[in-house]
């Protein structure tokens, strides 16, 4: 594909998702909130995601009073639209929209909540009941703003593969966020986008990686999967996972992590949730923790993970991946690629 008006995110590992800093019922306070956008940011996190959706803007502005502080120009911003904040008694609540004049009103708020006069990736947010508006009115909006350089690059994120995968047949987008989908418990439910994504030069990021909580927790009955209680045939899954991953030493959740930035040349990043300053430096620690090629190996062999895992897992996979995703068609403008 040679059209350069794409513009296609750096290559940034992993980022921070801001949603727990704005969503109940486990609020945390501003004061939490600020020490976790900073303490991300000083252990090298450049790649930030929110939502007017988290918290009814509350995330937003709070990623905004951050970026008051901070210089912005070594960061990269995503956020979303499709949702519009409005007001519910004494608090505030979202609402679907796709239109595009709601589009470029949610985008504008956004850019005032964050204190910023530009972000870099704009994805539209959870249209699966809204696909005809969000094909047909939002996204030539997005792109018209992404041609004329107001924003740097745009996308859809879901947490669902069919619709993504429809986006990306029929839509010259520039990136996708795929949520829940591709982990190291369900390796094989999104394979197919992936492997389109890496054919049309689509940058993926990913969220959701421990599937909102079993692949942190591991087998325990308070397990969530899906943000519900998980189900007996997910734990017993989990607890096989696990046992191989206690086998050779690494933490479940190190290996989840690891897995899903690692496993498939189209994914470019991973965010990570976190609601305080000791959540990001524990969750990062896990990135780093040394996981053996010989895990993966095993992983296949039991036929947890599909036989290809094997071969780009633990193999300086994040140089080769980064030579085959960050193009020559690569512009300047920010997006998480």
């Amino acid at each position: 594909m040679t059209d350069d008006h794409r513009g296609r995110p750096p290559a940034l590992g992993y980022g921070l998702g801001t949603a727990p800093l704005g969503i109940l019922p486990h609020l945390v306070d501003a004061a939490a909130a600020r020490a976790c956008l900073h303490r991300a940011v000083g252990l090298g996190v450049r790649y930030l995601d929110t939502a007017p959706f988290y918290g009814a803007g509350l995330a937003e502005s709070r990623l905004g009073a951050f970026l008051a502080e901070h210089d912005r120009a070594d960061l990269v911003l995503s956020t979303k639209v499709g949702r519009s904040v409005v007001a519910r008694g004494r608090g505030a609540t979202t609402v679907f929209d796709f239109s595009g004049e709601a589009i470029r009103r949610q985008l504008d708020a956004s850019l005032r909540r964050m204190r910023v006069d530009r972000i870099d990736t704009v994805f539209l947010h959870d249209p699966d009941d809204h696909w005809t508006e969000a094909l047909d009115q939002a996204w030539p909006v997005l792109a018209e703003l992404r041609d004329q350089g107001v924003v740097g690059s745009v996308g859809a994120g879901m947490n669902q593969v069919p619709m993504l995968t429809r986006f990306v047949q029929e839509t010259d987008m520039d990136v996708v966020l795929l949520a829940n989908r591709y982990t190291l418990l369900e390796p094989e439910a999104a394979l197919g986008l992936l492997d389109l994504c890496l054919e049309r030069e689509v940058s993926v990021v990913l969220g959701g990686v421990l599937n909102s909580g079993i692949l942190a927790t591991g087998d325990v009955p308070s397990a969530q999967y899906e943000y519900a209680p998980a189900p007996a045939s997910v734990r017993a899954r989990v607890a096989r996972i696990e046992a191989v991953c206690r086998s050779y030493g690494v933490p479940l959740a190190a290996a989840a992590l690891q897995f899903a930035r690692g496993s498939h040349p189209a994914v470019a990043s991973v965010l990570i949730g976190a609601r305080s300053a000791a959540e990001i430096e524990a969750n990062l620690r896990l990135t780093a923790h040394p996981v053996p090629p010989g895990l993966w190996d095993a992983l296949s062999a039991e036929s947890l993970l599909p036989d290809g895992s094997r071969h780009e897992l633990g193999h300086g996979i994040p140089a080769a991946r980064e030579r085959r995703v960050v193009s020559e068609r690569r512009v300047s403008r920010g997006c998480p690629e």
